[in-house]
């Protein structure tokens, strides 16, 4: 029997593990009349093949914002990048022209968009958006187009996909939508696929067969995936490891198990203590008082002081940097990275 490593060592596909996208101090900000946003301000992170990195954070935290940098579809102006380099399988993707970067988007590197509905084109079938990326990359016929879409569908599990190819996007639930959306973004057998809140407004039941089906379809092809989402629940059993956002920085990278069980920033430790629990039926559910901050005035100091139960005065003076955390014996703990100034009391305490 063919192993799955085989098939794709076979079909051309990355090895599990070979490096695949580098963000590098990436800072991206919005001109606006009010003043400069920092959206992104200084970001760091990689994804190999055949790994899952789970990006979280509230809404605003520049999650959405990174993502559409790497894919190249961030609207500029208003939008500028400053500074830092996106490597893609080694290559500076910003110092790219834009028919290079096009070669990329799309063929090399998918996005998988939150809101299905809203992303597919209202007047074309479901058929005809799936077969464009053949015509147009493939120089595959009208019909070999038709037939790539149904085997696509079919793939994604479909039901009658053959007597739904012609239907439009209107006519399918939101949990078919997704799975569209899933399959235009296989349909190039992409490096790397980017899900930006790929379960937004499914229900419990279809969210884990979404996750489901993009892991599997993750093993098969020894894609890297990143996953943006501001639910903790979704990521806990696909995820490598994750990279936690706040106010456009990242405040803790860790391997997923270890994050969950033993968080090394106080915002991460909120947002875990806000999961609802099956153990506290009937208890009040912990919320982070306050909001994210207003990026055109991030708090001095720490961007989480405000709303942070444990800040001191060098909390709201001085910015801390990401930097290694280690165990009570004062050994490095892998993939373990903690933007606060007080992250032995929040590992350790």
């Amino acid at each position: 029997m063919t192993t799955v490593i085989e098939k794709n060592q076979k079909n051309g596909r990355l090895e599990v593990g070979t490096p695949l996208l580098e963000v590098k101090d990436l800072h991206v900000e919005f001109h606006t009349r009010d003043g400069v946003a920092k959206a992104v301000n200084g970001v760091n992170y990689s994804v190999a093949a055949g790994e899952t990195l789970a990006v979280l954070g509230e809404s605003g935290s520049g999650k959405s914002v990174t993502a559409q940098t790497i894919m190249g579809i961030l609207d500029m102006p208003p939008g500028k990048i400053s500074q830092g380099q996106i490597l893609f399988r080694g290559q500076d993707m910003l110092a790219m022209s834009e028919e290079d970067r096009r070669q990329i988007r799309g063929q090399k590197i998918a996005m998988i968009f939150q809101d299905a509905l809203s992303s597919l084109n209202p007047v074309m079938t479901v058929g005809a958006q799936l077969g464009e990326m053949f015509r147009v990359h493939r120089g595959s016929s009208k019909k070999e187009a038709r037939e790539k879409a149904i085997e696509l569908m079919e793939r994604v599990r479909i039901p009658a996909a053959r007597q739904r190819v012609g239907d439009y996007p209107h006519q399918f639930s939101g949990g078919m939508r997704q799975r569209i959306m899933i399959a235009m973004a296989l349909s190039m057998e992409p490096d790397l696929i980017i899900a930006d809140e790929p379960t937004t407004a499914l229900d419990v039941t279809v969210q884990a067969q979404v996750m489901d089906l993009l892991a599997e379809l993750q093993a098969e092809y020894n894609m890297g995936l990143i996953l943006i989402t501001h639910d903790l629940g979704v990521v806990a059993d696909v995820a490598d490891k994750i990279a936690v956002m706040y106010a456009g920085r990242i405040v803790e990278t860790a391997p997923v198990h270890e994050l969950y069980a033993n968080p090394a920033h106080p915002y991460t430790k909120g947002l875990l203590r806000s999961i609802p629990r099956l153990d506290q039926k009937g208890q009040e559910l912990y919320a982070i008082k306050g909001l994210p901050p207003n990026l055109l005035k991030v708090p001095a100091g720490c961007a989480f002081n405000p709303r942070c139960d444990v800040a001191t005065d060098l909390c709201r003076t001085e910015i801390p940097k990401l930097h290694q955390v280690s165990d009570k014996d004062g050994k490095e703990l892998t993939g373990r990275r903690s933007a606060c100034h007080l992250w032995k009391e929040t590992l350790h305490g």
